[in-house]
């Protein structure tokens, strides 16, 4: 068994499209534009606002006006955090599994501290949690190495001897970086990049509960 668990939040542990998907169909009607359909939206997620505004609207980070739009996708999602949000199936038994079995679990998302902690307050998370690690918490955030190591030594566990879940190839890099070993979780976002095949985790799970099996094999 791994001494601990850590988790990517968008896409591994929750179901975050809604809300967020929500969000950037507020903010495309406000700009004369149609909503889309949550499937165009899903693999997006996991990228941000970035990702969310480029889905919709079709422009980067350099583009005029994006950070306006930026701020009032983020101000639009920040008041509808947790309403659509839910656990990934299977993900709240395996936290029962976890907490059952003495292994301390924890969050390392580049979400921003301002939306990850009431989201996982809303979901009943936060004080289960030993770690939540945000974009903001760490120098560099995800693929760079760094918030593993912040997370590792926040709960008191070696990174080697910890696995990470997550579902895109960021997390994959990132955990890798400091020797963590590292699970693709299938039922995620997976953007639409490489395929997760090739990311080079250790194993793809493809649900929750295949989480402790392949993390045992493992060790």
């Amino acid at each position: 068994m791994p001494e601990a668990v850590l988790f990517d939040l968008d896409g591994t542990l929750a179901d975050t499209a809604p809300d967020l998907g929500g969000a950037l169909n507020q903010l495309l009607l406000e700009q004369g534009h149609d909503p889309l359909p949550m499937e165009k939206l899903r693999p997006h997620v996991s990228s941000g606002a970035r990702g969310m505004i480029g889905a919709g609207l079709g422009i980067t980070p350099n583009a005029p006006g994006y950070v306006l739009l930026q701020q009032r996708f983020l101000a639009i999602y920040q008041d509808a955090l947790c309403i659509g949000t839910t656990l990934f199936a299977g993900m709240a038994e395996h936290l029962d599994e976890l907490e059952a079995n003495g292994i301390p679990w924890g969050i390392v998302t580049n979400k921003s501290q301002r939306f990850a902690i009431p989201l996982m307050e809303g979901l009943g998370l936060r004080q289960r949690a030993a770690c939540i690690v945000c974009g903001d918490s760490a120098q560099r955030a995800k693929p760079h190495g760094h918030p593993m190591q912040l997370a590792s030594a926040v709960i008191g566990i070696a990174a080697t001897d910890c696995i990470y879940v997550g579902d895109d190839e960021r997390d994959v890099i990132s955990g890798r970086a400091v020797g963590m070993r590292t699970i693709i979780a299938a039922w995620g976002y997976l953007g639409d990049g490489r395929h997760p095949s090739r990311w080079g985790a250790d194993a793809i799970a493809s649900s929750p509960h295949d989480i402790l099996g392949f993390a045992a094999a493992k060790h």
